[in-house]
């Protein structure tokens, strides 16, 4: 069975009761273990219960594939239906999977949940095109909507308001992996309290030391033009967790915001005040830094820069080439592109 992404946290809440298997995966690996527990919480109460829950790795089921229709046959000692957790599934566990579904024994609940699987991908197929009692569950990394509504859903929940732009900074700072941002998220109303406020300072000090903080470094290094602090914000976004899709997404919604102050520039603006008067707002921090930057770019530059990295995120999807020396590449021609047009204006 293929769900579609609207369909996903109604099928978590009440999955069909002749279901058997799920196989969960995605880019986003937070949110691949948040809905792999949760579709086994509709089953067992704890997922600590060594009755209740049997933990399989692909290489055990490699090894013995039997195992199984062992584990899914094998009787809660407590009562109740068990669970079966299946970590890192691939294409690798294919012929395990056929046998299983072909013809299911006992009643447990395999959750199986891997990476990113090309739609190509074998197993994927064999869920997807499943009856009932199979699922296939994709988790793509949060856009801006996403994160605004995982934002808003988890301050309503200790009535904490986001005063002025700071939802804004939120959703610009947070990067797109579930679990990081649920993380950072519950710091902050952590540090609110229920029935408190957050101001946009509360929340960039709050967050300073994150993900967030090294995705800005990086796209502040590349269109600054600075190579070796921008080898330094890469290495250390890729540290604490960040993945070169959302990395070369953000650069992009910067690159597309320099092109919109670029043309209020080419129209007879001054930078710094195209800057300040920009909606919505530019962290104040970064006012002056974003106006060279608009310098530093002319309009055909900004082009070739969107080009290459609207270019570089489909290679990373699709091509199968290393992830993160097609981001690092692409990040550095950015770089060269600013460097190049720093020169060309000091001529």
């Amino acid at each position: 069975m293929k769900l579609a992404p609207r369909q996903i946290e109604g099928f978590l809440k009440a999955p069909p009761p002749e279901l058997r298997a799920a196989l969960i995966f995605g880019e986003d690996a937070g949110l691949v273990r948040e809905r792999a527990d949760a579709l086994a919480r509709t089953v067992v109460p704890t997922l600590d219960d060594p009755f209740l829950v049997s933990d399989l790795s692909a290489d055990q089921l490699q090894e013995t594939p039997a195992r199984l229709a062992e584990e899914a046959a094998a009787l809660a000692m407590t009562g109740g239906r068990r669970v079966v957790l299946v970590r890192d599934a691939s294409d690798k566990l294919l012929k395990c999977f056929e046998e299983f579904l072909s013809g299911p024994v006992g009643d447990a609940l395999i959750v199986a949940w891997g990476g990113e699987l090309p739609a190509r991908s074998k197993l994927r197929k064999l869920f997807e095109g499943a009856d009932q009692r199979a699922a296939a569950l994709p988790c793509y990394l949060d856009d801006e909507g996403a994160l605004a509504g995982l934002i808003e859903t988890r301050m309503r929940a200790d009535r904490i308001t986001l005063e002025g732009d700071a939802q804004r900074y939120l959703v610009d700072h947070l990067g797109a992996d579930r679990a990081l941002s649920r993380a950072e998220i519950d710091k902050l109303a952590l540090y609110a309290g229920p029935g408190g406020r957050l101001t946009l300072e509360d929340v960039t000090a709050a967050i300073g030391d994150s993900a967030a903080t090294a995705l800005d470094d990086v796209i502040h290094a590349a269109c600054d033009g600075e190579a070796a602090a921008l080898d330094r914000a890469v290495e250390e976004g890729f540290a604490v967790g960040l993945h070169p899709v959302p990395m070369l997404r953000q650069t992009t919604a910067h690159v597309v915001r320099l092109r919109l102050l670029r043309g209020e520039v080419d129209s007879g603006r001054d930078a710094l005040g195209a800057v300040k008067a920009a909606r919505p707002p530019i962290f104040w921090k970064h006012q002056d830094r974003v106006a060279r930057q608009v310098r530093s770019f002319d309009a055909g530059a900004l082009a070739d820069a969107l080009a290459l990295l609207l270019d570089a995120e489909a290679q990373c999807k699709t091509s199968g080439a290393p992830d993160r020396l097609t981001a690092s590449r692409a990040l550095h021609q950015i770089a060269a592109l600013a460097r190049r047009g720093r020169a060309a204006a000091r001529r």
